[in-house]
């Protein structure tokens, strides 16, 4: 396969997350910039996304979307990096991962949503609560440096993104936990490339 990688973003979304994994491997990549409302709704982009949304990754022939599949994806395709989970570490890698993309997200898009889940009905839901959620994520970030132990992977990218975030925007508590984990990241030269990036284009709009 080609190893012509091109993101699909837009410097105010998830994208960014993609951003720092693929600064993170080190290989070089296009960006297509594509905008809310129009470019990203275009028939072209749709025929890479018909969800509409960003960031989306295209790999030689190969299109892939959801940003936690993305940065797993990046991880193993390009192994000289580092950043796929070795045997040991894979209970931890996926588990802390697909934790993040589901509980964590839920929970967060509903308490800005306003939404506040019945204390009866919480069973209907993967976080139970925001509370319960916010436990576990502090409990498994604070067992090691990092998320599978003491070596940072792919799986850090994507859960010290959505705590970063949540961190900087405040839908997230600000708890010793969090704030612990993140300041283990955020000097990644990687981050600091990428972040660089997305704020210059950001700025140039």
């Amino acid at each position: 396969m080609a190893n012509d990688l091109i993101l699909y973003t837009n410097p105010m979304s998830r994208g960014r997350m993609v951003r720092w994994m693929l600064e993170e491997i080190g290989t070089p990549y296009e960006t297509e910039l594509l905008d809310y409302g129009t470019s990203m709704k275009a028939p072209a982009y749709l025929a890479v996304n018909p969800m509409g949304k960003v960031p989306a990754l295209k790999h030689g022939d190969q299109i892939i979307t959801e940003t936690p599949a993305i940065i797993a994806y990046l991880a193993e395709a390009f192994p000289e990096a580092g950043l796929a989970p070795k045997p040991q570490e894979r209970a931890d890698y996926y588990r802390w991962m697909f934790y993040a993309a589901g509980p964590v997200e839920a929970a967060l898009a509903n308490h800005g949503l306003g939404v506040e889940v019945p204390e009866d009905k919480r069973g209907m839901v993967g976080y139970g609560s925001r509370e319960q959620m916010l436990d576990v994520l502090a409990a498994a970030v604070s067992r090691h440096d990092y998320i599978t132990g003491d070596r940072f992977t792919a799986a850090d990218v994507y859960v010290g993104s959505e705590i970063g975030f949540g961190l900087q925007f405040g839908s997230m508590d600000k708890r010793p936990e969090f704030t612990a984990y993140y300041d283990r990241l955020k000097d990644r030269e990687a981050l600091q490339r990428a972040t660089e990036i997305d704020n210059s284009l950001m700025a140039a709009k």
